[in-house]
């Protein structure tokens, strides 16, 4: 295949900087975004995460161009582009639909968007071999949609954005309508043509996995603002909000108490805090993950193991504490020859691992 531009892909731009200036957008008396900030960086893929309702699709869609701002700006490589039209804006979009022309061959909805801008007609279909070749599709090219399976379709809708040579990909939750395994390996191609290409992508999702997996940075939104934008793997780790930690993973709720010197004492234990651990003595509760709660066989312990379920390379168990019979189990993540050790049924003691814990201010 053959290869031009900077970026690594037939014809593609270098990617461009994004950024979201006090983005408001009102609907009435709703707020869908409310003085939304966001920076993405040239050559990124940044996932948009949050609830459903929670504004991330609006943003998507005013950086595409197909909604305006109530207030704010969006700009793209430093350019005020907020009252642009979306045909100037240079944007490919995906959507969860395929929207692909069904009286079309593949290689036709493609090329697509060049015979629109008046591309001829042996240039246009180069352009648009190259790029089924690049998403897996080179021996598909004169096939119909309904001849192709839901991931091939979309395989087409994502070729068929990159043939104009877009400035910014935006994916518009492309993979929900695709099952499991189908989702997975979509994913990773996306990823794989994203790295080669360097092309900037925002990518909308409710899929916690598909977002830490995937994009190189997560803002998670909530509410029309942005919570928090961070690489997977601080997000998870070092999460800058309750919300953020009880949205991406699951967290535990314990009962602690404060204190002095930056400590919270949760049952036996003594733990650093990650913040502020409030005044000595003050009941908190802090957020534990799953994978930081130890469990041990002990006919004397303060909790059953009422449920096991084995997902491949961990299992997760849930523990009724004797101290909290109507309140929420304990989520234990453990390796499951571990897990082995205590069955259902099994009296069992616990302990956190000593690393900082999180506190629910909210």
């Amino acid at each position: 295949m053959a290869v031009a531009g900077a970026s690594g892909a037939p014809g593609t731009p270098e990617g461009a900087s994004v950024e979201f200036r006090g983005v408001t957008r009102a609907y009435g008396s709703t707020r869908a975004l409310d003085g939304f900030d966001l920076a993405v960086e040239p050559g990124q893929l940044l996932a948009l995460l949050g609830p459903s309702g929670c504004g991330k699709t609006t943003a998507l869609r005013m950086l595409a161009g197909f909604d305006r701002p109530t207030s704010g700006e969006v700009l793209v490589d430093g350019r005020d582009v907020t009252r642009l039209p979306a045909h100037r804006r240079g944007m490919g979009m995906v959507f969860q639909s395929y929207s692909l022309f069904p009286t079309m061959s593949a290689l036709d909805n493609v090329a697509y968007g060049l015979r629109v801008r008046g591309t001829g007609r042996a240039e246009r279909h180069r352009r648009a071999g190259e790029l089924l070749e690049l998403v897996g599709l080179a021996e598909h090219t004169a096939k119909h949609p309904h001849q192709l399976s839901g991931g091939q379709q979309q395989r087409v809708a994502l070729a068929r954005a990159l043939a104009v040579s877009p400035r910014v990909l935006l994916l518009d939750e492309p993979l929900s309508a695709l099952d499991a395994k189908v989702r997975e390996q979509l994913r990773e191609e996306i990823r794989r043509i994203q790295l080669e290409t360097g092309l900037t992508t925002v990518f909308v999702t409710h899929d916690q996995e598909e977002a830490l997996s995937t994009a190189d940075r997560v803002a998670v939104v909530r509410a029309g603002r942005l919570e928090q934008c961070a690489a997977p793997e601080e997000l998870y780790e070092r999460p800058a909000t309750p919300f953020v930690a009880q949205f991406v993973g699951t967290m535990n709720r314990l009962p602690a108490t404060a204190e002095a010197g930056g400590r919270v004492r949760v049952g036996a234990q003594s733990l650093p805090v990650d913040g502020p651990s409030g005044a000595a003595g003050e009941r908190v509760t802090v957020l534990v993950r799953p994978e930081a709660v130890v469990l041990q066989p002990d006919p004397a312990g303060t909790g059953v193991v009422a449920l096991s379920t084995f997902r491949g390379a961990s299992t997760r168990l849930r523990v009724a504490l004797d101290d909290a019979p109507t309140g929420p189990e304990l989520i234990v993540d453990t390796a499951p020859h571990l897990a082995a050790s205590t069955p259902l049924g099994a009296r069992v003691s616990w302990r956190l691992l000593d690393r900082p814990v999180l506190l629910d201010r909210a």
